[in-house]
């Protein structure tokens, strides 16, 4: 995939284009039908497949009060957009200076004069320039002008889905509601594939080494969103191999001075060094909550008991005892 993070980078050759524009938080299953679609057009037309979009949500310049957290660092986003064959990525600026471009501005020098598009896509709500006064209709008109033509795209919802709680479209708001309270599996129904978090491995207490249960311990400053506090079967993937894990997130009740949102991650059946190295968790299933425990004894028994649960959520054989 072509990236570039500055429109001054993008080469006088570039295209023609098909594009698609938007924050595409979690690259998550409406933006994968999305992006789909642009590929195929992308092809018909042989034109190059261009996800434009920010390198933070619009929100933190226009009201920084309302950001939300995002469900994907930059980083994660450009790997899970080159994964699904997008051709080019323009990762923009968002700061004072593109909120305040007027809607004319931004489709002439960046969509013209930058990627020379032919073809855009944007949904029915699609909204650019300053004060998001640029609406479907103004890009229309300016499509006529310059010469490209402009695709709605419309929303992927669940209403065929049996398994869906309610009738919503699928959105990062939606994967953020559901991650926060827990509900991976569902959260990975509407993502198309398990949630993330990365971080490098830090040195932690050794608690849980000494009751036979080493722990990976990320570093708090972690890419993606991290899921509600409680114990989590998973898998970790570190150095392109996957491991099924048992995981932790909170501040771990029964020990004083944990950090709150501490992961902590114990590999089944492997002990191997991952300090310093860097390590994606992949949250497949929820287990239970975050419980202070009276004793040690108690602790190991319900870490036993959570080996068995997890062990059967990832479909594997009970430990040789």
């Amino acid at each position: 995939m072509q990236f570039y993070d500055d429109i001054a980078d993008v080469a006088q050759g570039f295209g023609p284009s098909a594009v698609t524009i938007g924050k595409f938080d979690g690259v998550h299953v409406g933006h994968r039908a999305v992006i789909a679609h642009l590929e195929r057009a992308a092809r018909e037309h042989d034109l190059v497949s261009t996800v434009v979009t920010f390198d933070r949500h619009p929100l933190s310049v226009i009201d920084p009060d309302r950001v939300p957290p995002a469900l994907t660092s930059t980083a994660q986003r450009r790997e899970l957009l080159e994964g699904i064959g997008v051709d080019a990525m323009l990762l923009l600026r968002f700061d004072q200076d593109l909120q305040s471009r007027a809607p004319e501005a931004f489709v002439s020098e960046i969509l013209v004069d930058t990627l020379h598009a032919e073809l855009v896509f944007v949904g029915s709500d699609f909204r650019f320039g300053a004060r998001g006064a640029g609406d479907v209709a103004l890009l229309r008109r300016l499509g006529e002008q310059h010469g490209f033509r402009v695709e709605l795209i419309d929303d992927v919802d669940l209403r065929d889905d049996v398994r869906a709680a309610d009738e919503r479209r699928v959105s990062s708001t939606w994967i953020r509601e559901l991650l926060g309270d827990g509900r991976v599996a569902e959260a990975a129904r509407l993502l198309g594939r398990e949630h993330a978090v990365r971080s490098t491995v830090v040195h932690g207490n050794q608690r849980g080494r000494a009751m036979g249960y080493p722990t990976a311990n990320l570093d708090p400053a972690c890419e993606g969103f991290v899921p509600a506090d409680g114990v989590y079967a998973a898998r970790v993937l570190h150095d392109g191999t996957v491991y099924p894990a048992a995981v932790s997130v909170g501040n771990n009740p029964t020990f004083e001075g944990v950090p709150a949102k501490q992961i902590e991650a114990h590999l089944l059946d492997v002990d191997i060094d991952l300090y310093d190295d860097t390590i994606s968790v992949l949250f497949v299933s929820y287990v239970r909550g975050m419980v202070a425990f009276s004793s040690m004894d108690e602790l190991a028994a319900q870490m036993r008991q959570d080996d068995l649960d997890i062990r059967l959520l990832l479909g594997m054989a009970a430990p040789v005892q």
